[in-house]
């Protein structure tokens, strides 16, 4: 195994903060229902205050955590970690299509396009790691095949890094745009990930080490498909029986997203999953 010198938790936190300067998001939230929800969490917050008796010197700790926080650049790691999930439960529950996970901090658009048999850009060393096929159908709501969809995948290495995140790594390492053939079929050619910790060693560590929490996340691949009058899949596959996978500190894992690759003739991991995608949500 390679040593290198582990990526630092500010080095990871500003690369992920990076990725959204410059991005002005919006909503199509009124007034209304921006009082209604910020009314309930400082409630929720005053209760909590109140229930546990904080005390000054708890406050300033609290005050000081959150400013290394985003001093850090880790407020995408930190809400990724443990507030997104509960978004996306809330936001998938009307739908019926394949289960959705969290994205996670690490997504970067705009790696190269490949076609529906490919192998995902990787290193010599990468390559020589046993491959893991995954193949399947992107499909409607009823089966039919959707030619043309989109299929962004991107996953962390044996060692648990992450291309543009680590700088060891080339940049679209594990990353790949792969677009479905005339049936919707894709297979794609990479290796399995491992199991990785959260970096610990900046405000979000500290904090799970603090509440004598651990910060491992189990193996996973990471993928977004889309097709136009589909409403988008983002989601997570993980591997049956993985390390983590009953105790993800991301609170991500689902039964419907766990993989169990078999080892064909010529000794690779084979997989099959299919992608059934929901109309476009008004």
């Amino acid at each position: 195994m390679t040593t290198i010198e582990s990526p630092t938790a500010v080095g990871s936190g500003n690369a992920a903060t990076n990725k959204f300067k410059g991005a002005r998001f919006t909503a199509d939230t009124s007034p209304e229902r921006l009082s209604a929800i910020a009314t309930e969490a400082l409630a929720g917050l005053s209760a909590l205050i109140h229930k546990y008796a904080v005390t000054y010197p708890e406050y300033r700790v609290l005050k000081q955590w959150l400013i290394d926080v985003g001093e850090g650049g880790e407020w995408p790691l930190l809400l990724d970690v443990f507030v997104e999930h509960e978004i996306e439960e809330v936001n998938s529950r009307n739908f019926q299509g394949t289960k959705g996970s969290i994205e996670g901090p690490y997504y970067v658009p705009g790696a190269p396009e490949l076609p529906a048999q490919c192998t995902l850009p990787m290193r010599d060393e990468d390559r020589a790691h046993t491959a893991l096929i995954l193949r399947g159908q992107v499909t409607d709501l009823d089966g039919t095949g959707l030619g043309g969809a989109v299929i962004e995948l991107w996953h962390a290495d044996d060692e648990g890094y992450y291309s543009q995140f680590a700088p060891h790594l080339p940049e679209w390492n594990l990353r790949g745009t792969i677009v479905t053939d005339a049936e919707g079929r894709y297979e794609i050619t990479t290796i399995e990930p491992a199991p990785y910790q959260i970096p610990t060693d900046g405000p979000t560590g500290q904090f799970i080490e603090s509440a004598g929490w651990h910060p491992w996340r189990p193996a996973h691949l990471h993928l977004r498909v889309t097709s136009p009058d589909k409403q988008p899949i983002i989601t997570q596959l993980y591997f049956a029986g993985g390390d983590w996978i009953d105790d993800d500190v991301a609170s991500a894992t689902k039964p419907e997203l766990l993989l169990d690759p078999q080892l064909d003739d010529t000794g690779r991991k084979v997989v099959t999953y299919d992608f059934a995608l929901d109309p476009a949500a008004d």
